[in-house]
């Protein structure tokens, strides 16, 4: 189980105030640690942090758990609302598996950042 991840960004306040509206229908909070911004739905620790200094080399794509395919919706919309450029719109991915649901977008430093559902609805 992964219990954080990091990504190096160009401009931390600009990306934390997309990664908080893109990751607000997941019930992710800001979560501040000396020079990195985090985010996490846990009171206590977070488990996606950003970090002055990039975009991180090579661009990684990161995807984020949704229960159920709306909330994939909702994010995707979510985030290009506050900027993101589209990369695949929600729907079934049917190479993946026959139920998995995702949507993908390029975050503020060309990030791929995926939101993806893999139940049946």
């Amino acid at each position: 189980m992964i219990d954080h991840l990091e990504l190096s960004v160009s401009d931390v306040a600009r990306s934390a105030a997309f990664y908080e509206a893109a990751l607000a229908p997941l019930g992710y909070t800001v979560r501040s640690g000396g020079n990195l911004t985090g985010f996490g739905t846990d009171p206590v620790a977070a488990d996606f942090w950003l970090r002055e200094g990039g975009p991180s080399r090579p661009l990684p794509h990161v995807a984020f758990n949704c229960t159920t395919r709306d909330l994939v919706a909702r994010c995707y919309e979510a985030a290009i609302a506050a900027g993101a450029g589209s990369l695949r719109a929600p729907g079934l991915i049917p190479q993946v598996h026959f139920a998995y649901f995702a949507a993908q977008v390029r975050d503020c430093d060309g990030h791929n950042i995926e939101f993806a559902c893999h139940r049946a609805e």
